[in-house]
């Protein structure tokens, strides 16, 4: 694929073949983000995991200190006392069986899905038009429960869901090109420090491959491990 020109010049500043410590890395992304909207700075960890072993299936949820800079629209499947709950929290739709009639028509105007319990026999039979979008609720991510109101919150506030994919990596979005630089540090180092702490005790050899960021449109810049594990202010 041919790349564009400005493309072209932000690449100029990245040396591909060179691991940058945190602080540097980041300045590079602030630099080389050459879009007119303010863009999305994401990670991807390059993982030696087989997400077919179970153990080795890391799914989870994580806040981020900055949040990523987007508001969520946030649904919540949910009746009663719950239901309450969820619209006094800030959730943008509550509902219950006419929600899922409605999701079931093509409905999508959401971007998390959050269930009680109770509602989840019902919702199974999305599960084929949820599950691929990444809709569907999951109690590893703490959109299965009872504390709508908690959930709400944290997704509102910068919640974001990890997942390995197919090979092994993790991708997520860590904030704007428009965040401070101590934030994206943050925000970064958040998420490295969680999935450290989670790593599978059967995997051998290096666990974290490499790691790698970029923002919207923008070449990527090698993240060096060691670095975020020094980070600490």
């Amino acid at each position: 694929m041919k790349k564009g020109k400005k493309y072209l010049e932000a690449a100029k500043l990245i040396d591909r073949t060179k691991k940058y410590a945190v602080d540097e890395a980041v300045d590079l992304i602030k630099k080389t983000a050459f879009v007119k909207f303010d863009a999305t700075v994401e990670i991807a960890f390059r993982l030696n995991l087989d997400p077919r072993k179970a153990e080795q299936n890391l799914r989870g949820a994580i806040v981020l200190p900055h949040g990523t800079g987007k508001v969520s629209r946030v649904i919540v499947i949910a009746q009663g006392e719950k239901a309450k709950e969820a619209e006094a929290a800030g959730a943008d739709y509550v509902g219950a069986a006419e929600l899922i009639q409605k999701i079931a028509g093509g409905w999508f105007d959401f971007d998390v899905m959050v269930a009680t319990p109770d509602m989840m026999g019902q919702l199974g039979k999305l599960g084929r038009i949820l599950g691929p979008k990444g809709l569907m609720p999951n109690p590893k991510t703490g959109t299965v429960t009872m504390d709508v109101e908690k959930a709400v919150h944290e997704i509102k506030n910068g919640k974001i869901e990890y997942r390995v994919d197919k090979v092994g990596n993790i991708h997520a979005p860590i904030g704007r090109a428009s965040f401070t630089a101590q934030q994206l540090k943050e925000n970064v180092k958040t998420l490295y420090d969680q999935l450290a702490r989670i790593k599978p005790t059967t995997v051998k050899g290096t666990y974290m491959k490499s790691i790698t960021m970029s923002s919207s449109m923008s070449p990527g810049v090698h993240l060096d491990a060691e670095s975020l594990k020094a980070h600490n202010n």
